[in-house]
This record gives structure tokens, sequence and C-alpha cells, in this order.
């Protein structure tokens, strides 16, 4: 290029040729050459046209080289970094790495004094095997409880309809004995007053004729003998008559006992009533029981979960930075011992501004230049973030205050770099140029 434009600025001289006017033949004659003005008009034409058919070339080729991407050096490394810290208050008993040392997932990183939640746990495990005792008696009176009380319910309704029946019997003869015998008695005595007086007054009469000799003192004996006859009936037939009184009083008596046994057997059944809600108060009993073992069984659990947090392990895999923790150190829950950053699992956050993501979406390829080893690596979009970086951060624009300025934002975008060499590692924090590739 530098040659031909130094062709195109050499001064083109017109040169005359003279020609000697007497030859050995012939006449002089005098002959005008132009030999460099026409050729280098042309050549400059021809350079001028070149030099701008290479530029639309460059310009073309510019444009579709940049026509379907978009590209931005607003890139960085980012992963999801885990911060490790304690759960449990305790000593640091044992620290098993070291500061950018790798580790895998469950790898254990940190060991705690376990000697107070293992004393926990033993009387967690203590506690539940008291309860689990107590819950197993309780379950097993509940049957107990059930049969002995529907035993005493059954025998306290069988004496309940003994009494009842005795009772009843009882009220049978009193009312036989307090009615139709005393009846019949008292009917007797009538009987027989009536015949004690019918001969008393039949010796009376005789009494006069006898001592006038008028009967025979056969006849008149007769007449004695049948008045203390109808004497004896009458005091008999009042003897009775006590006596039947004395018997329904005593069946009296023994209805008032079998009332009494009936009162007292309605009693029994409603004891034994009462104790069948003894097998309500055992099921409650054994639900409570039953309760308490799991209780004991999450308490167990829990001092189980703290002594567990005791051995503090690698939640990913990746390598050991900003390890600050130190053997015999006092941790508290919550207290950050040290970072895990992830080997394998890093991305790249690519801040495209607003006016450039009309046409990308996941999925689409990309490319993402590391700084650091100075390669490009083949990646895809993973994502695009809902909201700008300044909505995000920690103090977000306030438009509303008057003295808005129009800025272009920037919106993150995830990219997520594929087949990535062995032995190159993307650390977070590395700066990185990005290219999407919108068709």
């Amino acid at each position: 290029m530098a040659t031909l434009i130094q062709e195109v600025e050499t001064p083109m001289v017109e040169t005359e040729r003279s020609i000697p006017e007497q030859a050995a033949t012939g006449p002089v004659k005098h002959q005008k050459v132009t030999t460099g003005k026409s050729t280098k008009i042309v050549k400059r034409m021809a350079l001028a046209g070149g030099l701008a058919v290479a530029l639309a070339t460059a310009g073309v080729a510019a444009y579709t080289y940049y026509q379907d991407r978009v590209t931005t050096d607003d890139a960085q490394v980012d992963a999801h970094i885990a911060p490790i810290a304690s759960k449990v208050f305790g000593n640091v008993a044992e620290i098993l790495v070291k500061d950018n040392e790798t580790v895998k997932a469950g790898q254990v990183l940190v060991r705690l004094d376990a000697r107070d939640y293992e004393a926990h746990v033993a009387q967690a495990r203590a506690a539940l095997a008291a309860a689990e005792s107590q819950a197993t008696g309780a379950r097993v009176g509940v049957p107990l409880v059930n049969a002995t009380t529907a035993s005493g319910a059954d025998a306290a309704e069988a004496q309940l309809a003994a009494a009842r029946a005795d009772y009843e019997r009882v009220k049978a003869d009193y009312d036989r004995a307090s009615t139709s015998e005393l009846a019949t008695v008292r009917a007797d005595i009538e009987s027989s007053r009536a015949t004690a007086e019918r001969t008393k007054a039949d010796r009376i009469r005789m009494e006069p004729l006898a001592a006038q000799d008028e009967i025979s003192k056969q006849q008149f004996d007769a007449y004695i003998a049948a008045a203390r006859v109808a004497d004896s009936d009458l005091n008999a037939s009042q003897q009775r008559l006590a006596s039947a009184e004395k018997e329904a009083q005593g069946v009296k008596s023994a209805m008032a006992a079998a009332a009494a046994r009936v009162t007292g057997a309605q009693a029994g059944v409603k004891q034994a009533k009462a104790n069948r809600e003894q097998v309500n108060i055992s099921s409650a009993q054994a639900g409570s029981a039953s309760a308490a073992v799991l209780q004991a069984r999450a308490n167990l659990d829990t001092a189980q979960l703290q002594l567990s947090y005791a051995t503090i392990v690698a939640p990913v895999n990746g390598v050991v930075t900003r390890k600050s923790v130190q053997d015999g150190q006092i941790v508290q829950p919550g207290q950050g011992l040290m970072t895990i950053v992830p080997v394998n699992d890093a991305y790249v956050i690519a801040n495209f501004k607003e006016t450039q993501l009309a046409s990308v979406r996941p999925g689409q390829r990309a490319e993402v230049y590391i700084d650091m080893y100075g390669k490009t690596f083949e990646a895809v979009v993973d994502s695009l973030s809902n909201a700008t970086g300044t909505r995000l951060s920690l103090l977000p624009p306030e438009n509303a205050t008057g003295n808005y300025v129009k800025i272009v934002q920037r919106i993150p975008v995830k990219l997520v770099v594929k087949n990535l060499p062995s032995g190159l590692t993307l650390r977070p924090g590395m700066n990185a140029e990005a290219t999407v590739f919108t068709k």
C-alpha cells in the first residue's frame, strides 16, 4: 500500500527526445514523444478503485462479522461460593485442612469438642428408654383395667339382679303375711271369740239349772268344758295373730334388708360403671405415654443432630479459602471459619447494555475470552437477570428526585463455559470478555 501511494505521489514528467535532423540517407525530422503521463493516470485510477473496493469489502466484512453478535468486556468469572460456619458452640479440637487445599464434598474440615453433646445424647437416650418403658406399662394396663372393670360391672349387675329378685320375693311374703294370713287369723279370732262368748253364756245360763238339779251334773260339766275349749281356741287364735303379726314384722324387716341390698347393689353398679371410666383414663395415660415417647425421641434426634454439628464437613467440591479458624478457638453458632470455592462449577456473569439484549435468549451460543489465559472458550447463554445491576445494588438509584439523567443500564447475563480444557481453572473474580451470537 505504501509503495502504491508513493507511486501515486511521484510527479509525472513529460520528456522530449530529439532526433538528429540530418541522417545519412534522409532529411532531419524532429519528433515529440509522451511516455509517463497517461500511464500514471491509469495507475492512479486503478489504485483508487482498488482502495475503494478494499474499504467496501472491509466494511461489509466488519458489518457481517458484528451484525449477529453482541460483545462486552464488562464480564467476570463467578461461582456459588460456600461459606463454612459453625452451627453450635464449642472448642475447636482439630483442623484437618489448610488454606488453598482442595477438598471434596463430605470431607471433614473441622472437629469441635463433642463431649458435652455426647452427654446430651446419652441423657436423651435414657429419657427415651424411660418413656418407652412407661408407655409399655400404660399400654399393658389398658386391657387389664378393661377386663377387671368389665368383670366388676358384670358382678355388680348380677348382684343387683339377685337383690331385686330377693326383694320381690320378700315383698310378696310380706304382702301375704300382712294381708291374707293376718285376715285369716283375725277371722279365726272373731269366730273363736263368738264361740267363747256363746259357750260362756250357755254355762252361765246353765249354772242356776245345775244348782236346782234341773240338769244333770254331766250336762253342766259339758257346758263348762265347751266354754273352756272356746276360751282355749280364742287364746290360741290370739296367739296365732300375735305370731302372724310378729312374722309380718319380720318379713317387713327382711323386705327392708332386701331393699337395702338392692340399693347397695345399685351403688355397686354405679361404682362399676365409674370404674369403667378407668379404661378411658388408662387409654389416655397410654396415649400420653406414647406422646412422651415421641417427645423423648425428638429430643434424642435433636441431641444427635447437635452432636453431628460438632463435625464440620465440606458441602461441595472446591478449594479452601480465607481459613480463619485456629486450634483451641472457641467458636459461636454462625461464626465463619473458612470459605469453599467450587472448582468445576464456575460461570461467567457478563453485564451487557440493555440496548444489546433485544435478541439474546437462553441457549444461544457464546464465546468467553479469559484475560488470564488469553484464550477464547465456547459457552452458552444460561439465563438473563430479571433486573438491572443498579436496581440490585446496595443503593439503587432514585429517579424521582427531579435530577434524573438517563443512563444506559446493564443487565447481568449468565454464561456457562463448555468443555473447559483439563488443567485450566476458572476462579471467581477473573476478568473476561463475552460475546453472544444472536443467530
